[in-house]
């Protein structure tokens, strides 16, 4: 059995005393104690340069070499690693339970966090391991990995805003197609924005304007359209003929368009970090609650034809039918400060050339169906464990 190797802080500090950070925007607390408990030193610094260089020369001005922060980036904690500190995360989850330890009441208070920390440091520096400077490689794949996934925010939420306005002005659009996020439905809502501009729609005027897309994809026939269109209920009349409610559908669809852009640009400009990063094929491998890679960068087949598995793109967007087999995907990449998003499901597209395998674990061959969920029932005939199983 092979254990993994945990770095862990020695007994005692040099200089014998730790310090605890309490960050903040605007300014930062700080409390140093020695390995009796007693405050060394308590102080506060404002966000910037000047406070920044006083806090560092404060600290060794006390002997402190170790402090113990609540967040493991941003610009603070790159000085502190700049001026030599060891550097602690223990997060505000952690800070939450630990209140407990020194007050009944719990409450937040930034002199009593920064405390916690320094305390926290003192009794638990067994149990803590020191924080490791990312590459800069991974701090700017995480920043972008970080972004994507706040627009996949975004984009839930102006979608279900969306929704919820075509729900009172427009249903019949609300549930024309699959995903109301998608190219096809959203391309719609731009050209007909209201109930009375949808008005004149039947089969043929839907085919006709099914004909002017570049790429419909699996858009339900014109007659289905029509006959969404016109089961759907009707809105309540509007006194300028749907000219009001036509502006905030273009308004909600341009919105979710400009998102929907942007998280497609964020995503090739991961791909084409995954495809440079050294440990690209590390992260690329990595099951799924850990994988941060978009659905653009997941290694697909290097053959396909016939019998080849059909990849499916994962996550779904925002709306999409998820399988049940399918493990929940968590929005990307990242949560917090790690790196992480999506499902092992393979996708339709590499972050490499067209055509070429992106590195990672190999793929040329399809992925094996999963075991059947049945167990035969061994019997006399059967090989004996340890045996070879006829082939």
């Amino acid at each position: 059995m092979k254990y993994a190797l945990i770095q862990v802080l020695p007994d005692i500090p040099p200089g014998g005393v730790c310090a605890g950070i309490d960050w903040a925007a605007a300014d930062h607390v700080i409390f140093v104690v020695d390995m009796a408990g007693r405050v060394a030193d308590r102080f506060t610094v404002m966000h910037d340069k000047a406070g920044i260089a006083t806090l560092i020369a404060r600290l060794r001005k006390n002997g402190v070499s170790e402090v113990a922060i609540e967040r493991g980036d941003g610009v603070l904690v790159a000085a502190l690693l700049d001026a030599g500190l060891t550097v602690v995360v223990i997060t505000s989850r952690q800070v939450k339970n630990l209140r407990s330890r020194y007050s009944s009441a719990g409450g937040k208070d930034d002199r009593f966090d920064s405390y916690v920390l320094a305390d926290t440091l003192r009794t638990d520096r067994a149990r803590l391991r020191p924080l490791v400077p990312d590459t800069p490689e991974t701090i700017e794949l995480r920043a972008v990995v970080r972004i994507r996934k706040d627009l996949i925010a975004h984009k839930v939420a102006a979608c279900n805003q969306l929704r919820a306005h075509l729900a009172a002005a427009f249903p019949g659009a609300a549930g024309l197609f699959y995903k109301l996020g998608s190219p096809i439905s959203l391309a719609f809502l731009s050209r007909f924005g209201s109930r009375e501009a949808a008005g004149p729609l039947d089969e043929q005027a839907l085919a006709q304007w099914l004909g002017t897309l570049p790429s419909r994809g699996n858009a339900p026939a014109p007659r289905q359209l029509a006959a969404r269109l016109a089961a759907a209920p009707a809105p309540a009349a509007s006194s300028d003929g749907g000219m009001s409610q036509a502006a905030a559908t273009r308004a909600l669809t341009a919105t979710v368009t400009v998102l929907t852009a942007q998280i497609s640009d964020l995503e090739t400009r991961i791909a084409a970090q995954l495809a440079a990063h050294p440990d690209g094929h590390i992260f690329t491998s990595l099951p799924a609650p850990a994988r941060f890679a978009p659905p653009a960068c997941w290694p697909r087949p290097a053959t396909a034809g016939p019998g080849s598995p059909t990849p499916r793109p994962w996550p779904p967007s925002p709306g999409s039918h998820r399988s049940p087999a399918s493990p929940a995907a968590t929005s990307p990449a990242a949560s917090g400060g790690q790196l992480t998003t999506s499902s092992a499901t393979p996708c339709a597209t590499s972050p490499t050339a067209p055509g070429t395998p992106a590195r990672g674990p190999h793929t040329s061959t399809p992925m094996p169906a999963p075991a059947a969920k049945t167990t035969r029932t061994p019997s006399a005939s059967w090989p004996a464990p340890g045996m070879l199983q006829p082939t």
